[in-house]
């Protein structure tokens, strides 16, 4: 049995609320059980200097931790220049600017900020999959100013946890299972169900090509299911 009473292949809790806020030019508060997520997509009408010029446009991403967002309070400045804080970072932008059309896009960026309220496991993946809500709602915004001829968008993007537990195969971890994890891997999926980026590390236990297999495929459940939630927002827009 979980620590939350879930069944190994089993989401928490998952609601996704668009329009958080109200001037952003796309925004969603994202709920992954107690992981709340804000993420809030800005436009600008530049883009970086190694892209002036080009045509291209960019989709970059910041991740940050609220000082209350964990038990203990994070004092800012440590939680916004950490190492961990960067990689997640990076990796949000890797994995939103996989869903667009960058040409499309044209040049300017779309900054989309992700900004965990309250941690109990998994806020990278809970910002992926709340961050393609804001993008997905920035670039209707854009369409609906007349700035974009064509939607730029190609593809939906989720992304969710899983991990070997006590020798099973679990998904979407929790903070309690994320630190007595013998496996904790993270997927990032598209609507087709291909893999955008997957992070995995064996804390202290090798994990076996079968185990493997299990993670992938309750991933690929998770995805599949979030996706579905995701097209509920956004689908008159971008269907899935």
């Amino acid at each position: 049995m979980r620590t939350d009473g879930r069944k190994s292949d089993e989401l928490r809790s998952v609601e996704i609320i668009p329009d958080f806020c109200k001037y952003a030019e796309g925004s969603a508060l994202v709920k992954f059980g107690n992981t709340h997520v804000l993420c809030t997509a800005t436009t600008d009408e530049s883009t970086p200097k190694f892209l002036q010029g080009s045509g291209q446009g960019w989709v970059t991403a910041e991740y940050g931790m609220l000082p209350r967002s964990t038990h203990t309070r994070i004092r800012r400045d440590r939680a916004a220049n950490s190492g961990r804080t960067q990689e997640i970072s990076r990796l949000i932008g890797r994995s939103l600017r996989s869903a667009m059309d960058l040409k499309t896009l044209g040049e300017r960026q779309i900054t989309i900020d992700c900004d965990v309220i309250q941690a109990d496991g998994g806020t990278r993946t809970a910002a992926i999959t709340g961050g393609f809500v804001a993008l997905a709602m920035a670039t209707e915004f854009l369409q609906k100013q007349r700035k974009l001829k064509d939607n730029p968008l190609k593809r939906y993007i989720s992304a969710i946890s899983a991990g070997i537990f006590k020798q099973e195969a679990i998904l979407d971890l929790n903070y309690d299972e994320d630190s007595n994890i013998e496996t904790d891997m993270n997927f990032v999926m598209d609507g087709s169900g291909e893999f955008i980026e997957i992070q995995g590390t064996a804390e202290g236990v090798p994990f076996t090509q079968p185990q493997l297999n299990s993670m992938i495929e309750l991933a690929d459940k998770g995805c599949k299911e979030l996706l579905l939630k995701q097209q509920e927002l956004i689908g008159h827009y971008f269907s899935l």
